[in-house]
């Protein structure tokens, strides 16, 4: 059995200026996604980006999946918390975003960003798809430094007991994310966008990627707090969230391959 290790939150403190972990990781994540997206653009010699596109899409992103991903973490998960308390809203710095928000966010973000740049939508979510998997996984340190998020109890050798909920140990299940979601998600994407695919076949695989790591480690994760818990048939809302992702990446990855046969 291990034992959580009760991280400081606060990375650095200089007088009323308070540096959070949980940002840094997301600091993080967007310096991982230019640096990503520049061997991108060098490996497949993709002609319509260059670096100064990378950086304006990393601003619509950043744009996408902090308003997207708070909203969906207030609407999908605690409305009823925020509505009370809606000043914690924007206490982003402690937590609480959703990755599907986010990643309604950041569709709506790169429509408007395909628009004004006049691209095809597809091909730009084709790009930028293998570049996020690092950002969650950061996302996911940041989960687990905060102590957040964390996992059902168990009987395994490796469960860890968080202090602040109880003594029962638990899954670590941010680290089953961070490896799932993060690591090994960038890996599957990264070999298969290697060279060039189908018009939305990266976007497809994406979708079935995440949605089906997600499901399966909801399965370890302990219902989030708010109006929920666990819903019809035993799932969790982060389960129903996901199947459409999967259901969609499957008819996605279908239509491109055909599409192109």
């Amino acid at each position: 059995m291990l034992v959580y290790p009760q991280f400081n939150p606060v990375a650095l403190q200089i007088g009323p200026l308070a540096i959070h972990w949980y940002g840094l990781m997301y600091m993080a994540g967007f310096l991982t996604f230019l640096w990503l997206g520049r061997r991108r653009i060098a490996m497949l010699n993709l002609k319509q980006y260059n670096n100064k596109l990378l950086d304006d899409l990393l601003f619509y992103g950043v744009l996408g999946v902090i308003l997207g991903g708070r909203l969906g973490e207030v609407l999908f998960y605690n409305p009823g918390y925020y509505f009370s308390h809606p000043l914690k809203i924007f206490a982003v710095w402690e937590g609480g975003m959703s990755f599907h928000g986010g990643f309604l966010g950041v569709m709506v973000a790169m429509a408007l960003f395909a628009w004004q740049q006049k691209l095809r939508w597809l091909e730009l979510m084709d790009f930028i798809a293998p570049l996020v998997p690092p950002g969650l996984a950061f996302g996911r340190l940041g989960n687990f430094i905060n102590g957040e998020l964390w996992g059902r109890p168990t009987d395994m050798p490796w469960g860890m007991v968080f202090p602040r909920v109880d003594s029962l140990p638990r899954h670590p299940s941010q680290l089953y994310e961070f490896a799932l979601e993060g690591v090994l998600l960038f890996a599957l994407l990264w070999v298969y966008a290697r060279k060039p695919r189908p018009v939305g076949a990266v976007s497809g695989l994406f979708l079935i990627g995440y949605g089906s790591f997600r499901f399966i480690a909801e399965f370890t994760r302990n219902p989030d707090d708010g109006i929920f818990g666990l819903m019809t048939l035993g799932i969790s809302m982060g389960q129903w969230l996901s199947l459409p992702m999967v259901i969609a990446g499957v008819l996605m990855m279908v239509w491109s391959i055909r599409r192109a046969a």
